[in-house]
C-alpha cells in the first residue's frame, strides 16, 4: 500500500477487493438506474445483499451521470455505500469524460462530508465495462480526489482499492506525475 499525505488527510492506493473495506463508506462504480450491474457493481451487491440494496436504491434513481447517492451499507463492513455514476467513455469528447469523471468523485466526496464521514474507498470509477482507459481515469480520479481534500472536508481518508496490478500501477505513475509524495 503507499500512502500519500494531503493537508490533514491521506490518499492511499491499493491493491483488493473494496468490498472487504473496513471504512464509513465504499463507493460503488454505479449506472443511472442505480441497478445491480456487473463488476464492482455486482460484487458490492452481492456482498451488501441484493434486495436491501436494491430497495434503498430505488427511490433514489435515476442518478445523472457526474452525480452520487447515499445508501446503507447493510451486511458491508462499511456503514454506507456511495453510488457514483462515471460516464461512459467517448473517444469522440475525452474532455468531456474527464469532465464527468471528475465530478462523479468531487460529488462522492462532498456527499462524504454532508453525511460526516471520515474514510471512503473508491474502485476506479468507469474504467470497467464503462471503458476509461485507466491509464487516463487515474489522473483525473486523484486530482479530483486531491483538491478535494485540499479544501475543508471531514474526509481523512481516501483509499482506492484497485483490481489487479496494471490500476494499480497506473495509479501510481499518475500520483507520481502529480508530484504526490509518498510517506515513508
Amino acid at each position: 500500500m503507499q500512502r500519500y499525505p494531503i493537508g490533514r488527510a491521506a490518499l492511499e492506493l491499493t491493491s483488493g477487493d473494496i468490498v472487504e473495506q473496513d471504512v464509513d463508506a465504499i463507493v460503488n462504480a454505479a449506472n443511472e438506474g442505480l441497478a445491480a450491474g456487473g463488476g464492482v457493481c455486482g460484487a458490492i451487491f452481492r456482498a451488501a445483499g441484493s434486495a436491501d440494496l436494491a430497495r434503498a436504491c430505488r427511490p433514489l434513481a435515476p442518478c445523472p451521470t457526474g452525480e452520487a447517492r447515499l445508501t446503507p451499507g447493510f451486511r458491508l463492513r462499511a456503514r454506507h455505500v456511495i453510488h457514483a455514476v462515471g460516464p461512459v467513455y467517448s473517444r469522440r469528447d475525452p474532455e468531456g469524460s474527464a469532465r464527468l469523471l471528475a465530478s462523479a468523485y468531487r460529488s462522492s466526496l462532498a456527499l462524504a462530508a454532508q453525511h460526516g464521514l471520515a474514510r471512503v474507498a473508491f474502485p476506479s470509477i468507469s474504467t470497467g465495462i464503462f471503458g476509461y482507459p485507466v491509464a487516463e481515469a487515474a489522473p483525473v480520479a486523484l486530482a479530483a480526489v486531491r483538491d478535494a481534500l485540499a479544501g475543508e472536508t471531514s474526509v481523512t481518508l481516501v483509499r482506492f482499492v484497485l483490481w489487479g496490478e496494471q490500476a494499480l500501477a497506473a495509479y501510481t505513475q499518475a500520483a507520481q506525475g502529480m508530484g504526490l509524495v509518498p510517506e515513508g
